[in-house]
């Protein structure tokens, strides 16, 4: 039986970043419904050790707007167009971690009343102090503006504990592992560090944002399963980005 020690998270409270991409699965775009009933469990789980947990969800897997070009769209038409999707993949997650008995709530930052609430901080905190998931939509409801800023903002907002930076490797390298043989793997590396390497943690805004509050930001591979759990169980897993 493990101990009590073992069970208690290292964390309250957590804005956890799901690009798009991770719920596509082995699809090259659109929603794999294995995936996201996967990560949704997951979720529910550390959700049920008493973490608060809060998600920032991404689009790319329906439409990024940074990589329309050839469409001709303007940058913030296609930037809006980003945002909407964003809203298509939280309601889906909403519908997996509600079948999987979580209680949930969608904020967007573009008000749709039909299908979300608006963002509001307040709100926000009180569904996670009464054990919600929120799902937070729509980016920062504003073009030229990333959905890393965007979860860096609401960690910001809603006072988390951490940012956890779900990727499809272990971790933060110094060249794309996928790509280099023998890249190098850092455990631990500061923000300035991340913004002079110019290494593809999260954009710039959102880790100039971090390291102005101090919001330590764990980068790890969401496809191992229990990974997440380790990580809000204080398990040195993926990699660690703070002042120093």
């Amino acid at each position: 039986m493990p101990s009590l020690e073992a069970t208690r998270p290292a964390y309250s409270r957590i804005v956890l970043k799901l690009s798009g991409e991770s719920l596509q699965g082995p699809h090259g775009s659109g929603i794999d419904a294995e995936t996201v009933a996967r990560v949704a469990a997951e979720l529910k789980e550390i959700s049920d050790i008493g973490v608060q947990v809060a998600i920032m969800v991404g689009g790319g897997n329906i439409f990024r707007g940074t990589r329309q070009k050839s469409l001709s769209i303007d940058r913030a038409t296609a930037d809006y167009m980003g945002m909407l999707a964003t809203v298509i993949n939280g309601l889906a997650l909403q519908d997996a971690l509600e079948k999987q008995g979580a209680h949930t709530r969608v904020l967007s930052a573009i008000d749709m009343r039909q299908v979300a609430e608006p963002f509001i901080r307040r709100r926000a905190t009180r569904h996670l102090e009464k054990g919600r998931i929120v799902i937070f939509a729509a980016g920062t409801g504003n073009p030229y503006f990333s959905t890393d800023t965007a979860a860096a903002l609401r960690a910001m907002e809603i006072k988390a504990d951490v940012i956890l930076k779900a990727t499809r490797v272990d971790g933060i390298y110094d060249a794309d592992p996928e790509k280099v043989q023998g890249a190098r793997r850092f455990e631990h590396i500061s923000y300035l560090d991340v913004l002079q390497r110019g290494l593809a943690v999260m954009d710039s805004t959102a880790i100039s944002m971090c390291m102005d509050n101090k919001m330590p930001i764990i980068v790890f591979d969401l496809n191992r399963s229990g990974n997440l759990k380790r990580v809000v169980l204080g398990e040195k897993v993926g990699s660690l980005v703070t002042a120093s």
